[in-house]
């Protein structure tokens, strides 16, 4: 073999060689596993990092996500209790946790899953009436989370929710409900209507009742002035009759109490005694009835008379 010969074979042999190991190297990434077979045997599971395979005798499985998957299966028809057939819709969250078990323990993992849904949810609500069924979303997520947790553990399968999304009762029923709920509205709108129009009526009474307190409050409280009033009135005028009989009781006081000091002779008493009569003169009365010691002023008592009888 010429040398131009073998050194082309040397560097084909070469570039095989190169080629094969570096399909023989493998990364996987975070999140992620690798299944492993030697001669058709299950050999390991490769995690994130960097591995390398026997050639020709090890074979590297699909990458299979270790993350968090969600699958929303299609609308399941479903039969309640009371014969009511509806659609029903969920939505499964799951993850891998064992990767050998996900590969070897089931075909199809993800449809296997899917028929195990629409059967578990099909029993679940064949044990429900429709009302049960449209108010219990939270018992029939909890009771498929359950069973399909159990049953999915033999796949490497961990489900760690399930919802149901929709549920749609057949076109007859939607009218009836919603003929329903628009009647519990117009009852709910009467009642509040009635309720505001009641709130009103008391907000009125309470007013013209406040009203009738602050004016009868003010009538009583204009009496209770004028009362008030009458009486300042009453004593004023008292205080100043007294405050009069005082101010004559006084000047009358006063006045004896200069003749007394004038040492006043018998003739001073006469006069005073003369302007006494002159003034008892002015009265009304017919008779007068003369102090004993003033009998004998005859002439005085004559002409008094003649006063009293001309008047």
């Amino acid at each position: 073999m010429p040398d131009s010969m073998l050194y082309i074979f040397l560097a084909v042999l070469a570039a095989i060689l190169v080629i094969l190991f570096i399909r023989c190297i493998f990364i996987v990434g975070q999140a992620e596993a690798r299944v492993v077979e030697r001669l058709g045997s299950y050999l390991t599971v490769w995690y994130n990092g960097l591995h390398m395979k026997v050639p020709f005798i090890d074979k590297v499985r699909p990458i299979m996500s270790l993350k968090e998957q969600v699958y929303d299966f299609p609308p399941q028809p479903v039969i309640t209790k009371d014969n009511v057939t509806m659609s029903i819709d969920t939505v499964v969250f799951f993850k891998v946790v064992d990767p050998k078990l996900y590969s070897y323990g089931v075909e199809y993992p993800i449809n296997a899953i899917e028929n195990l849904t629409a059967t578990t949810l099909r029993n679940i609500i064949g044990d429900l009436d429709l009302d049960t069924t449209l108010v219990s979303r939270d018992t029939i997520n909890a009771k498929m989370r359950s069973i399909l947790d159990e049953a999915t553990d033999a796949w490497g399968i961990k489900v760690n929710r399930v919802e149901v999304k929709n549920i749609t009762p057949p076109m007859a029923i939607q009218q009836a409900m919603e003929k329903q709920m628009k009647a519990e509205r117009e009852k709910r709108q009467a009642i509040l209507l009635a309720e505001g129009e009641k709130q009103s009526a008391i907000t009125i009474a309470e007013g013209n009742k406040q009203s009738i307190i602050l004016a009868a409050e003010a009538e009583k409280q204009k009496i209770i002035l004028a009362a008030e009033a009458e009486k300042e009135r009453q004593i004023r005028e008292a205080e100043g009759e007294a405050q009069a009989i005082l101010n004559v009781q006084q000047a009358n006081a006063e006045g004896i109490r200069m003749i007394r000091e004038a040492k006043a002779d018998t003739a001073v008493l006469t006069l005073k005694s003369y302007e006494t009569l002159a003034k008892v003169s002015e009265g009304q009365a017919t008779k007068l009835i003369i102090p004993s010691d003033m009998q004998g002023l005859a002439g005085i008592a004559a002409s008094i008379k003649e006063i009293v009888a001309d008047k």
